[in-house]
This record gives structure tokens, C-alpha cells and sequence, in this order.
């Protein structure tokens, strides 16, 4: 190993080890909003240079942990989960076994978000999941019309409608995860309707499904919730089955 390659070598062990230094330091010690020490301050800190420091904090900005501007401090950035949501799409657009694996992650958490939602819900998370229901409702001619719009809106008011449970829930876990996973759904939403046709059922089956959840939730139901729900994710794996044609006991293979 030449000089050179050694101090390469050397330079990306001490970027690592602030990188993790500083991880812990920010989960431990700040929250979002809050500005961390000058660059001199952070380089004597953790005894490396200078230049170290600033490939530590490119790092830690490319996590999304710090959000980097020049001539300033770093700043501490609220949690996004958008990199999970990038991941999911991209499970599910290369992927084709990635559709059951969500529809199975989904029975696990939408059960308990649709329950939390009955027994917490209040009356701005009901009109926020009348809206989306109502936009359902509105799109459902798609099946009939061909029109791709329709379609999307459809799409996107579903996914909508399982967001805002997430919310009624008060969950701040389940909120994040539903927020990265908006787009996902939305894309699984569209895969699915061809399953969905293939075993004949309409977009007004999977309206009605909505419509008994959304029940059970205004009513305070939560045992119902949980049951609606799901056996409107049976339905999805069933979609899934018809397009892919994966016998039942092949799912988790």
C-alpha cells in the first residue's frame, strides 16, 4: 500500500468515526432546529482537522440528519423519511415479490393504525377521511370511462384515506411510515386494479371496503375496524396473486 492509499485510508477512518461520533451526539443531545458547534469547535472536539470535519457533516447532510449552508453552523434536521419511501418504490417497480411484502407489512400496521384510529379519532380526522372517501367516490367512474385522471385521483385519494387513519391514530411512528409510504401505495394501488379485473371485481368493491372501514371507525368500532381492514388487505393480496399468479402458499417464498 502506497503513502498515498494509506493516508486515504486513514482520512475515511476518521471521517467514519466522527460521522458516528456526531450521529450519536445528535440523537442524544439535540433536537430539530438546534445548531451545532462551529467547525473549529467540532474539529477540536473529536481531534481530527478541519477538512475532516466538513466530509463528516457532508455525510451526515446526505443522511438528512444536518442541513449544511455556507458561512453557518449545521442545523439539525427534523426526521424525514422520504429515503424509505424512495426504497419502497423502488421494491416495488423492480421488484415484483416487493407487492406482497408490502401488502404483508401493511396487515400488520394498518390493523393497529385503523385501530388506534376508532378508539382516538376525532371529528377533523373523520372530515379528513370523509374528503378522501368523497374523492374516491368521485373518481370511481374510471372503471367505466377509461379516463386515466379519474384513475390517478382514485389512486391517490385511496392512499390518501389510509394516510389520514395513520394521522387519526396519534401514533407519530405510524404517521411517518404512512407519509413515506404514500407514493408506494399509490403505485401498488395502480398495479393492483389489474388483479382487481382479472377476478372481476369493480373500483365500487374496493369504494365499499373504504366505506365499512370508515364506518366502523366514525362508530368508535374498533374490533370492526380491525376486521375490515383486514380483509380489505386479503383482497389486495388476492389482486396480487391474480396478476402474478403466485399460488397462496408460494407468498413467502
Amino acid at each position: 500500500m502506497s503513502a498515498g492509499e494509506a493516508s486515504a485510508k486513514d482520512s475515511g477512518t476518521a471521517t467514519s468515526g466522527v460521522v458516528d461520533a456526531l450521529t450519536r451526539a445528535i440523537r442524544a443531545d439535540y433536537k430539530p432546529g438546534d445548531r451545532l458547534g462551529s467547525e473549529a469547535e467540532l474539529a477540536q472536539r473529536f481531534g481530527v482537522s478541519r477538512v475532516t470535519l466538513r466530509e463528516a457533516l457532508r455525510t451526515l447532510a446526505g443522511k438528512g440528519l444536518v442541513e449544511l449552508s455556507r458561512g453557518r453552523r449545521a442545523v439539525v434536521r427534523q426526521p424525514d423519511s422520504s429515503a424509505f419511501g424512495d426504497y419502497l418504490a423502488s421494491v416495488i417497480q423492480f421488484d415484483p415479490k416487493g407487492m406482497f411484502d408490502l401488502v404483508e407489512v401493511r396487515l400488520s400496521l394498518e390493523v393497529q393504525s385503523v385501530t388506534l384510529a376508532a378508539q382516538r379519532i376525532s371529528r377533523a380526522g373523520l372530515v379528513a377521511l370523509e374528503t378522501m372517501l368523497q374523492g374516491m367516490r368521485e373518481a370511481a367512474e374510471f372503471d367505466a370511462s377509461g379516463d386515466g385522471e379519474a384513475e390517478r385521483k382514485f389512486h391517490r385519494c385511496d392512499a390518501g384515506f389510509h394516510e389520514a387513519l395513520a394521522m387519526a391514530s396519534g401514533n407519530r411512528v405510524l404517521i411517518s411510515l404512512f407519509e413515506a409510504m404514500a407514493s408506494p401505495l399509490e403505485q401498488s394501488f395502480a398495479l393492483s386494479r389489474r388483479g382487481r379485473e382479472l377476478r372481476g371485481q369493480s373500483a365500487q368493491a374496493t369504494l365499499d371496503a373504504h366505506q365499512r372501514i370508515f364506518d366502523c371507525v366514525r362508530d368508535g368500532d374498533a374490533r370492526g375496524a380491525a376486521q375490515a381492514m383486514r380483509a380489505h388487505l386479503e383482497d389486495a393480496q388476492r389482486d396480487m396473486r391474480a396478476i402474478f399468479k403466485f399460488p397462496g402458499e408460494r407468498m413467502r417464498t
